[in-house]
């Protein structure tokens, strides 16, 4: 390695070394012998910030919530809009009496009746709420925040809405599938996990013996059905004997009609709740789930540095039109 030319240095590059001594080029041999005996001017590193050895998944996992399956059931109907107070379906009942023929007798008499039975409806909310630094700060995470807010919002405003067919609004007359006041009284079982699968099927013939009672025999095994019931009744029914025969193969053969819906709010306090609900009569269904406004967005409001906007739906509950299609039991 060639050694400098202190020198030509001064002489062509104006480069001085007014120093007092001879200057010293630290090579390699020189460095050597420098004394290693200086103190840290800084605080002793015990490696690199842990953010430079982190990787981060692209991916986002979402974290899962309960089910929202009473839509999955039952139809939802629009009725009304968010500025109606009530709703009122009437139900008509044809009466009317017979007597014996005479050319001057003017008895009996042939009428009709008609009754408006209401329910209210009931209207919330929900507020979606963010700010430019929060926005940016999540955009370098790679998250589309804004997105992610919305979903949010939709979610929780499903949440109630489920939970508005299944128990109603307290205090308004707003009922759900679990405390219609015009349900019938529930038949006492026994929970599935406990028997075996000729108990299990026992139980479910009973039920629809019920519901063929409650109905005056105006349905029969080919009617279109759908059982509620709860995730842990639902997986008994998958229990097998001995000859390989399980209860969802009995209920195949002898319900070719029967759809089974899991509702994980069925399993109660009280116990397993259990229902058999005849699908529609004569065109009519049931059962209906009712909303007067499935989603409405209001006007994004601009603040001083972010951004708010109301997200709105209403419910009706459900309506149960004619509550002796519905058989029930409580597993407890």
């Amino acid at each position: 390695m060639p050694r400098l030319n202190f020198s030509a240095l001064r002489e062509r590059a104006g480069i001085v070394y007014a120093a007092g001594q001879a200057p010293v080029e630290l090579d390699e041999r020189s460095s050597m012998r420098i004394a290693q005996d200086s103190e840290l001017q800084t605080m002793p590193n015990a490696g690199i910030p842990s953010l430079f050895t982190t990787y981060v998944d692209p991916r986002v996992i979402e974290v899962l919530v309960t089910p929202m399956n009473a839509a999955k059931a039952f139809n939802e109907r629009k009725l009304g809009t968010w500025t109606d107070e009530t709703v009122s379906v009437p139900v008509v009942e044809n009466v009317g009496s017979v007597t014996t023929y005479g050319d001057f007798n003017d008895n009996a008499l042939s009428d009709a009746n008609v009754n408006y039975p209401y329910r209210q409806t009931y209207h919330y909310q929900t507020i979606i709420r963010i700010g430019e630094r929060e926005m940016e700060k999540a955009g370098r995470a790679r998250l589309d925040w804004a997105t992610q807010k919305q979903t949010s919002a939709a979610l929780a405003l499903n949440k109630f809405q489920n939970k508005s067919y299944l128990f109603g609004i307290e205090g308004l007359e707003i009922f759900g599938m679990l405390n219609d006041p015009s349900l019938l009284p529930s038949i006492a079982g026994k929970p599935w996990a406990k028997m075996d699968v000729q108990g299990i099927y026992d139980s479910i013939q009973r039920l629809y013996t019920q519901l063929v009672s409650q109905t005056g025999g105006l349905i029969d095994v080919d009617a279109s059905m759908t059982m509620l019931l709860s995730p842990t009744m639902n997986a008994a029914i998958t229990a097998t004997n001995m000859y390989g025969l399980n209860v969802s193969d009995m209920i195949k053969k002898n319900f070719p009609n029967l759809k089974i819906v899991t509702i994980p709010e069925y399993k109660t306090k009280a116990g397993e709740m259990v229902q058999l609900v005849v699908d529609e009569y004569e065109a009519i269904p049931t059962v209906e789930l009712g909303f007067t406004e499935k989603m409405r967005v209001h006007a994004l409001i601009q603040k001083q540095s972010g951004y708010e906007q109301k997200r709105t739906q209403g419910t009706v509950g459900a309506l149960i039109y004619r509550p002796m299609f519905i058989a029930s039991m409580l597993a407890s």
